[in-house]
Formats: C-alpha cells, structure tokens, sequence
C-alpha cells in the first residue's frame, strides 16, 4: 500500500522527473515567475518552498541541500576568471552561481518574516496542442 506517498510522476521515470524539477527550479528562482502545467506546478510548489525555507535557515548544510537538490554543479574558475570576479564582474559565473546567490539573498531577505506559501499558481488558457491546462508559478512580492 501506498498511504502517505506523495509524488506526481507526470509520466516520466523518477531521474527524468529530478532533473526537470531542477531546471524548472533553477528557472522560477532566476526569472521568479515560469509559465509551464498546472500538474508540474503543483509539484513545483512543493520544492520550491522547500527552498525558501533552506534560505531562510542560510546555515552551510542548508546550503548543501539546496545546491544538492538542484543539481548545481560549480566548476572551477581558472585564474583569469577568478580574477574579473574579484573585481566585480560576474559575467564568468555559471547560471548556477548566480542561482545560489539570489536564493540566498534577496528572495531570502524577501520571505524572512513570511511564515509560509511563497508561491502562487496563476491559470491561464488551455494550451492550443494538446489542451493541456497551463499556467503561471511565481514567488510573491
């Protein structure tokens, strides 16, 4: 029996489902609003809190958590690299970098009072394809 397993399997198998959960996080913590269905934004509601609540923590396990859940990978910087970022530019970071750092500090400086439901789920049309039921994710202000 199955009581208290909870997972939308959206018709993939379980390291296809990880993966597109990731990216779609990496996306929604980057653009903080994605358009996608409403069944993977269901399921995207889930993590993505779960990621706010790891920010607000902001403790270096949480951090771990995080980059483990999302799959970051930080390759590492040649000294040329390393240096334009001292200076300032980030522009050789990885999007991953840049991920990580916004989660940790203006979405978590966003919800630090907030005690919970850092998402909202906005419907939209039908998708003309397949008519599958679509809508907006996005962190609220």
């Amino acid at each position: 029996m199955r009581h208290a397993k909870h997972t939308f399997k959206i018709g993939r198998t379980g390291s296809h489902r990880r993966c597109m959960l990731a990216n779609m996080m990496k996306s929604l913590i980057e653009n903080e609003r994605i358009s996608t269905t409403v069944a993977k934004a269901k399921e995207l509601r889930r993590y993505a809190d779960r990621m706010i609540t790891l920010a607000k923590r902001n403790t270096l396990a949480s951090k771990r958590d995080a980059i483990a859940q999302m799959h970051i990978v930080f390759n590492h910087l040649s000294t040329k690299e390393a240096r334009d970022v001292k200076a300032g530019d980030t522009s050789s970071y990885s999007r991953d970098r840049l991920v990580i750092s916004k989660l940790f500090g203006p979405l978590r400086e966003r919800f630090l009072e907030r005690k919970g439901g850092y998402t909202r789920i906005i419907r939209t049309a039908d998708r003309v394809g397949d008519s599958a039921p679509t809508c907006y994710i996005e962190y609220l202000k």
